[in-house]
């Protein structure tokens, strides 16, 4: 059977059970976690049984496998913070109606589709027979070493924003958000960059560059930046709205002047 088949039916059918249990738990919310980690899980397979150079294959694995443990531990320890579910999956429960079950599955299936689709860079990467570590991949680990750092220190001035009783109903504009609204954001699109750059010339290299593409596309029209923003103006009114007229939304760069 084809490798990619596999992997796909795999992501399907985790997200599958995934979804039978919340049918009693009520906590759809854990597919984010879930989407995270099956990225990961998928990039480690490809490495392990993938055609490609030896190098490519644990470059594939050490790269897709961090960030995928980084964003899963990070979705986990939300998600284990809130003894309800996250009020973007109540307000589906809602909206969809008696519909609800299939619905729900439907969308579960989407979310294996797109973990999939998101795991076909490090593919790529496993896929490449040439064992040369370049300047290419040299830029390619520079990348991925970079966003890593940067997305973690963003969550953890977050965090530690977040956990002073003194900030509640505040906008976190410190470190890194002084400069960006959404710099977690930002360095999870720089990531996608990371698997092109480490396949450089392979074959399939252009499914690579489709991934920033994609992923630049679902932050900033889809699932991030205006889910987030409109959460923000509902919790913090004016506020955040005199930090969206200073702050860069994505890239970081200076403060506007009012």
């Amino acid at each position: 059977m084809n490798p990619l088949l596999i992997a796909f039916l795999s992501a399907a059918a985790f997200m599958t059970l995934l979804w039978a249990w919340q049918l009693k738990s009520h906590r759809a919310d854990w597919v984010d976690a879930a989407w995270a980690g099956s990225i990961g899980a998928l990039a480690i397979g490809f490495a392990i049984f993938g055609d490609g150079a030896v190098e490519k294959r644990i470059l594939a694995a050490l790269v897709a496998g961090t960030w995928s443990l980084r964003l899963t531990y990070h979705m986990v320890t939300r998600l284990l913070s809130h003894d309800e579910e996250d009020g973007r999956y109540q307000a589906l429960r809602a909206h969809w109606g008696e519909r609800v079950n299939f619905r729900m599955w439907l969308f579960f299936m989407g979310q294996a589709s797109v973990a999939f689709l998101f795991a076909l860079p490090a593919w790529v990467v496993a896929q490449d027979p040439s064992s040369a570590l370049n300047g290419w991949v040299v830029a390619g680990v520079v990348m991925w070493m970079v966003s890593l750092a940067g997305e973690s220190i963003a969550d953890q001035q977050l965090a530690r924003f977040r956990s002073d009783p003194n900030n509640k109903g505040q906008v976190c504009d410190i470190g890194l958000w002084n400069y960006s609204r959404h710099p977690n954001y930002f360095f999870e699109w720089l990531h996608w960059f990371s698997y092109p750059l480490i396949a450089f010339g392979a074959q399939q290299v252009w499914i690579a560059w489709l991934a920033p593409v994609v992923m630049l596309i679902f932050l900033y029209r889809i699932t991030g930046i205006p889910y987030t923003e409109k959460q923000a103006i509902k919790s913090r009114g004016e506020r955040y709205e005199r930090y969206q007229q200073t702050t860069s939304p994505f890239i970081p760069w200076k403060k506007k002047r009012l």
